[in-house]
């Protein structure tokens, strides 16, 4: 646990840049720090690791004040990811990943199975990448290569500051996917700075408006838009996205359940599966186990490929699987353009359905002819 307690910061010329700073970043999850230009944010983070000293306060890292803790040591233990990603261009690929394991003396075999498992975790192949140099590489694949060396050590905490803002749209939408995916795999606390609402709306589960070195207003993207505390916060966020927001909240989940839907059991054989896939003319089904237990989803084009396996061993569980009490703007947030089914399972991970995203696009697309006058 990370907690800040009347955090106060003045440089030496006199400048306060932070008053009375009280944050708990919520353990596991995506914390975003984010408000304009000179608010404290940045400084705010560097505090974290001891980049910056504050006057005044208390900052607690898992039970203990961080000036007690040697500012290496600290370090160490939380995973640093920055804006120009900040490889090193003499090394490889491998030996970026591996910096800090070595540091810590990890041995050969135990570094070599972390950068491996770590560059197939953002779909990167270690065979392909791991003797590359950064300037080979896109930069989206460097950003990559910059997170996934933040974890290398597996630290409990992971920074990272205005990481994708230097990428273009698309990468940086990629990224953003890539981070929310990423997260439920390694459920890590990240404390993320950003001066992108969207991005904050997208990827936090806890987002810190700061204004002038205060705390303006905290909590989860949809206390912030159902609830903004002021004027300063409405603008920030901006009247486009409550409006949309306001209008999202009135739309609920169950209305956009397909209920009805084809699924085979993980037991069956893999000619079975093909022959239903085929028949139905799909290209991938929803998995399950016994009693409609969640599963996974099957591919088409996996299980031709892989006729001599068992359909369990070749299942693959996608970006998105909703949870039947979460709420539309969630949903949106957590949607990409490439997953075709998206499950939906409930409190005990039985299938109810899958989402339907045609419907859904459609009263999206309604609302937004309604909202600019069919223009």
């Amino acid at each position: 646990m990370i907690e800040l307690k009347k955090v106060n910061k003045i440089f030496d010329n006199g400048f306060q840049a932070l008053t009375d700073i009280d944050i708990e970043f919520a353990n596991g999850k995506i914390n975003v720090l984010i408000g304009p230009s000179g608010c404290g944010k940045t400084t705010t983070m560097k505090l974290l690791n001891r980049l910056v000293d504050y006057t005044d306060g208390e900052v607690i890292f898992n039970g203990e004040e961080i000036k007690n803790i040697d500012p290496i040591q600290l370090r160490r233990q939380m995973g640093f990811v920055i804006q120009n990603v900040g490889l090193f261009p003499h090394m490889t690929i491998y030996n970026n990943v591996a910096t800090v394991p070595k540091l810590l003396k990890w041995d050969k075999e135990k570094i070599r199975k972390r950068v491996i498992e770590l560059l197939n975790m953002v779909n990167l192949d270690p065979d392909i990448y791991m003797n590359r140099y950064p300037h080979e590489l896109s930069g989206g694949q460097q950003q990559r290569i910059g997170v996934i060396r933040a974890l290398a050590a597996e630290p409990s905490t992971i920074l990272m500051d205005e990481p994708f803002s230097a990428l273009d749209p698309i990468r940086r939408e990629q990224l953003k996917d890539e981070l929310v995916r990423l997260q439920t795999e390694i459920n890590k606390t990240i404390v993320f700075v950003t001066h992108d609402m969207d991005e904050a709306l997208k990827i936090a589960d806890h987002i810190i408006i700061m204004k002038d070195g205060e705390i303006v207003q905290q909590g989860s993207p949809d206390d912030l838009i159902s609830n903004p505390a002021n004027e300063f916060v409405k603008e920030f966020i901006g009247e486009d996205r409550l409006m949309t927001n306001l209008a999202l909240s009135r739309l609920e989940l169950k209305d956009f359940i397909l209920s009805t839907i084809p699924t085979i059991e993980h037991n069956v054989s893999m000619s079975t599966a093909i022959n239903q896939l085929t028949t139905l003319e799909m290209s991938e089904i929803i998995v399950t186990k016994e009693d409609s237990e969640y599963a996974g989803i099957l591919s088409l084009y996996k299980a031709i490929n892989n006729q001599n396996e068992s359909v369990k061993s070749i299942i693959e569980e996608p970006n998105l699987v909703i949870n039947e009490k979460e709420s539309i703007e969630k949903i949106l947030n957590k949607l990409n353009n490439t997953q075709q089914i998206v499950p939906i399972i409930d409190e005990n991970k039985k299938v109810i359905g899958m989402l339907d995203t045609n419907k859904l696009f459609l009263v999206l697309q309604k609302m937004t002819e309604d909202k600019h006058g069919d223009q």
